[in-house]
């Protein structure tokens, strides 16, 4: 039988999509997929997508967060070359390795590779 479920996309808020679109493009390295002005943003990296939302409620963002499984080295050396400043990936109890990123409303990413 054919898998019934092809992927998961996260769907964020954001404060202001043109400084979402600014930082998903510049520091984390995603295209722009679909971009309507106060409406919508969608980015694609390596067959990650990322669709954000207008948000005018800045607890939302602070409050929410993404999963995505990754390389976390080989992304920490892409985000720092980049410009971003990041902590090192860290091995976490639950037996992932992890690496952090907070975007400018406060969304968490979380990257993630089993140890």
């Amino acid at each position: 039988m054919a898998s019934l479920i092809q992927s998961t996309v996260p769907v964020l808020p954001s404060l202001d999509l043109a400084v979402s679109e600014a930082f998903y493009v510049g520091q984390l390295g995603f295209q722009v997929r679909l971009y309507m002005p106060g409406t919508y943003l969608i980015v694609e990296r390596d067959g990650c997508e990322i669709h954000f939302w207008p948000c005018d409620d800045t607890s939302v963002p602070r409050n929410t967060s993404c999963y995505v499984r990754a390389d976390t080295d080989a992304l920490h050396a892409d985000f720092a070359q980049r410009g971003l400043a990041l902590a090192l990936p860290q091995e976490r109890e639950w037996g992932m390795r992890e690496l952090y990123v907070i975007d400018p409303h406060g969304n968490l990413l979380k990257f993630g590779e089993p140890v």
